[in-house]
């Protein structure tokens, strides 16, 4: 009886911290977006996002084709105290009103980190309120929840400019990797192929849009990894084939870039429509559940279209439900590192004001 009444009384104990509400400050400089955002709500249920701004720094990277580290720390540096006091102020909230400073920790640019770091914990020492160190890649796989309440466990598809990964998600702080990229993450493939022909900065939203004016039957690319076992991928034989098959087309027509864009485009569909399958069934054959999984992709190259209609479809055919976040949600964003934020204070993780940023933190490193 005692160990009966002991389980059960964990479990309401879980219960209760669960159920409790939660306004939470997020703060996210972990690469070239300075943001902060006030979300309230507690997990089970989605949350509320009453402040999330985000400052892109396109322009000051744009000259170069990518994001330059010490740029984007400056950048950091000039204009996060004023975003956190516009959220502050559009939230109707002064600091003292909010529960928690949670920021980003990592992975990311060790420059930006520590700007946001920093910052998060000093909020949060002036206004003697708990610190959370967030994982960006945990905020990223929790942003489902913050939505539509996702429950565990469920598969997680993480497709941004630094990450391509597959995971199992079982509950916060326990995840299990099915797949991850062998060389390039999937955003980095646009960003360097929209650099490659010209098309600009960032890489992801100039290819789909000339992918939608293209032919993606011009050019024969292969497919990295299709066709075989696991999850992993591997996007760096696409790049060169597409920066092979573009060199011998200079100078290019608009044809041309619009047809390799396209066809660029669906050769990393096929793949990750491949190494997603793969996933599913391996999650479904461990699982015991009867109805649909809840299949989540999150991350910036989670908002183009075309892979979200394709692996809508997939989802669909293996007995999965997808949850997208919103287009803004899917790109760095506060918001969902303050929705992580709430996640870990429900269960009463926090961290102490010695944190230090973590440039390489792997999900599988990460405990409840």
């Amino acid at each position: 009886m005692d160990s009966i009444s002991t389980a059960a009384s964990k479990q309401m104990t879980r219960q209760m911290a669960t159920s409790r509400q939660f306004t939470v400050l997020g703060i996210e400089t972990s690469c070239d977006e300075t943001a902060a955002a006030i979300v309230s709500g507690a997990p089970g249920k989605p949350g509320t996002i009453r402040s999330n701004l985000v400052l892109s720094q396109f322009d000051e990277h744009a000259p170069y084709g990518g994001v330059v580290p010490e740029i984007a720390a400056r950048a950091h540096i000039d204009h996060l105290d004023s975003l956190v006091a516009s959220a502050l102020r559009e939230a109707d909230l002064t600091l003292g009103g909010v529960d928690a400073v949670a920021a980003t920790s990592g992975p990311g640019l060790v420059g930006g980190l520590m700007v946001g770091l920093v910052t998060g914990k000093s909020l949060a020492f002036a206004a003697n309120k708990p610190f959370v160190a967030v994982n960006h890649l945990e905020a990223h796989a929790l942003t489902a929840r913050l939505v539509d309440a996702t429950p565990f466990p469920y598969l997680v598809l993480l497709v941004s400019g630094g990450h391509s990964q597959l995971l199992e998600a079982r509950g916060v702080g326990d995840y299990s990797l099915l797949g991850t990229t062998l060389d390039d993450a999937v955003g980095e493939a646009f960003d360097k192929t929209a650099k490659l022909m010209g098309l600009g900065y960032p890489g992801g939203p100039h290819v789909e849009k000339w992918a939608l004016k293209g032919d993606p039957k011009r050019f024969d690319l292969p497919r990295p990894m299709k066709g075989r076992p696991g999850s992993d991928f591997s996007f760096a034989g696409l790049k060169t084939a597409l920066r092979q098959t573009v060199t011998k087309l200079v100078p290019l027509t608009e044809t041309d870039l619009a047809d390799a864009a396209a066809s660029f485009q669906a050769a990393v569909a096929d793949a990750i429509e491949d190494r997603s399958r793969n996933a599913m069934r391996t999650m479904r054959a461990a699982s015991d559940a009867d109805g649909p999984i809840p299949f989540v992709v999150a991350g910036g190259v989670a908002s183009n279209k075309t892979l979200r209609a394709r692996l809508e479809e997939l989802a669909t055919a293996e007995g999965f439900s997808l949850t997208a976040p919103p287009l803004p949600l899917c790109t760095d964003n506060a918001a969902m590192i303050a929705w992580a934020g709430i996640e870990r204070m429900a269960i009463s993780s926090t961290d102490g004001l010695d944190t230090g940023p973590k440039p390489r933190w792997p999900l599988a490193d990460l405990s409840a």
